[in-house]
């Protein structure tokens, strides 16, 4: 597993506070983070491949400094958005899957041989020349997710990634997530997707207020909402 810390992280939004002196270290196999809307954990996701940089303090990953080495970070840490339309590029499914090889120096039958790998684990394959926009909201998040695996990173951040679906394509995504030999960072507000996590981390205002097994962690975090 990969190393991702935060060393005294603290953020701001113009002059609103995000973060407040959050230190983490970060080195399971599965980790779920929770907290009400605007407690800071999507910012918190999106500083660990750097779309996102501290105004205090360092983020690392397997001791890149992310401010420093975003682009090498980049190719170990993958991210998954909440709303996929936010990162499909591309005309088609497979040339949106293929995109993201296209820094990765291959030659085009390895490529295209990854590509119809992706397409295939995903379900996607018989998809592979349709409009990517015009997938439904299921199978626009399983390309998103094909997008971003077929680069093989060691590390996947999934910022909400079941909240536009349908419980059937939530499971789903959530069986995928689950299935991933990777590192998976999980943010969501959907509780039941951390089942079986090593950690769970609870974020309220910014800090961190829990960070333990999900049972004693989600414990304590629906105290917060009681």
């Amino acid at each position: 597993m990969s190393r991702i810390e935060f060393l005294g992280v603290s953020h701001h939004f113009g002059e609103r506070p995000v973060l407040h002196e959050v230190d983490l270290d970060l080195v399971e196999h599965r980790v779920g983070v929770v907290g009400a809307n605007g407690s800071g954990k999507s910012t918190l996701a999106r500083m660990i491949n750097g779309l996102v940089t501290p105004s205090r303090g360092q983020v690392r990953v397997d001791g890149l400094d992310v401010a420093k080495h975003g682009r090498e970070v980049r190719r170990t840490v993958g991210f998954v958005f909440t709303n996929p339309d936010n990162q499909i590029v591309m005309p088609t499914v497979a040339e949106d899957v293929a995109f993201t090889l296209r820094r990765r120096g291959l030659d085009k039958a390895d490529a295209a041989e990854r590509v119809a790998h992706a397409l295939e684990r995903f379900g996607l394959a018989q998809h592979a020349d349709h409009p990517a926009h015009r997938l439904s909201g299921g199978q626009k998040q399983l390309l998103a997710l094909a997008a971003v695996l077929v680069a093989e990173p060691a590390v996947v951040v999934a910022d909400e990634p079941t909240t536009l679906l349908d419980a059937r394509n939530a499971r789903h995504i959530g069986e995928m997530l689950h299935g991933m030999p990777q590192q998976v960072i999980v943010i969501t507000h959907h509780l039941e997707l951390l089942d079986g996590f090593d950690r769970v981390i609870v974020m309220e205002h910014g800090r961190i207020v829990a960070d333990d097994t999900p049972g004693a962690a989600l414990g304590a975090y629906r105290s917060l909402l009681a």
